[in-house]
């Protein structure tokens, strides 16, 4: 079985084999596995190779149904993800079946056929914008008291705040200094003057919405926190085709957020603010890793800025 469901070639081996913490997870998942099939009554088929943080397979329950197994290594972004099914209750996302905290296990409804958002070529980038925009709606009109013990992202996004900070004295990637220091600012002023704070999905982009039968769409894969619901669509504006390959990036930008905030009576111009600051913190993320600066990149969060009126 370990040969089977745990292939050196699964992205999950991949990408944290190299840490100490990582290979021991690695070491003890052909036992989850098992301790998991066998106390579920599952079917197991072999595992998809996605998933940077998890083994994910298809299964099947004791009454024949579809089902997907889902074992993370534990880190902090996956730690909400069963208290966030809950609280939707697969309105708009896939339901949870079986939760084991201990073994960080989720047993899900399978989406089927599973195509995502973001293969669905024959769907104009528009419609599927406005699939995306309907079940953030829905996913944040969900009740939430008191934060819900989530992570708030107030708390999330002034630490990176912090990071981009030194980030940008110790690696002196050469960005812009005043468009980095918008970025700082939005950061930290965004989640503490939103008019109204939800459980935001956290992850969400057209890799994370699967065409299903139940429902024509469900998400996927939350990594939730409780705060400004403009934090959640600049991935899905940014990825459901790029917008910067446009002859006019501007316009297309302005008209997506627009179409956002028709839908969720979000505010467009915040929309691009949190991207924004979204995209100078991913920028000097992406050179904390040891990658040359993208000074595209850093134009394109220009652009955002100018679309957000900053």
């Amino acid at each position: 079985m370990t040969e089977v469901l745990v292939p050196p070639t699964l992205s999950v081996v991949e990408s944290i084999g190299d840490l100490a913490e990582g290979r021991a997870w690695l070491d003890s998942l052909p036992g989850l596995i098992a301790e998991l099939r066998d106390g579920w009554s599952l079917r197991l088929g072999a595992p998809w190779t996605g998933g940077s943080c998890s083994w994910v397979a298809p299964a099947e329950l004791p009454d024949g149904r579809p089902a997907v197994l889902k074992i993370s290594w534990p880190h902090p972004e996956m730690m909400g993800e069963a208290a966030a099914l809950r609280v939707w209750q697969g309105h708009g996302t896939v339901a949870l079946y079986a939760h084991d905290g201990v073994r960080h296990a989720l047993l899900l409804e399978r989406a089927d056929p599973g195509t995502t958002l973001g293969d669905s070529d024959s769907l104009p980038a528009e419609e599927r914008l406005l699939v995306a925009a309907r079940l953030l709606h829905r996913l944040w009109s969900a009740p939430v008291a008191d934060a819900g013990g989530f992570d708030l992202l107030s708390h999330v996004t002034a630490r990176w705040a912090g990071l981009v900070e030194q980030r940008m004295a110790r690696l002196r990637p050469g960005f812009d200094p005043g468009l980095v220091a918008h970025g700082i600012r939005l950061l930290r002023e965004l989640p503490t003057t939103a008019s109204r704070r939800v459980l935001v999905h956290g992850d969400i982009n057209p890799g994370n919405i699967l065409a299903a039968r139940r429902e024509p769409w469900l998400v996927i894969d939350p990594k939730p926190m409780y705060g400004d619901p403009g934090y959640d669509p600049w991935k899905l504006v940014e990825q459901i085709d790029d917008p910067f390959r446009h002859p006019d990036p501007a316009a297309v930008l302005r008209r997506r957020f627009a179409l956002f905030g028709e839908v969720t009576g979000e505010d467009p111009a915040r929309l691009a603010a949190w991207a924004t600051a979204r995209r100078v913190e991913d920028s000097l993320w992406w050179v904390s890793r040891g990658n040359p600066p993208s000074h595209r990149a850093m134009a394109e969060a220009a652009v955002l800025a100018s679309v957000a009126g900053l």
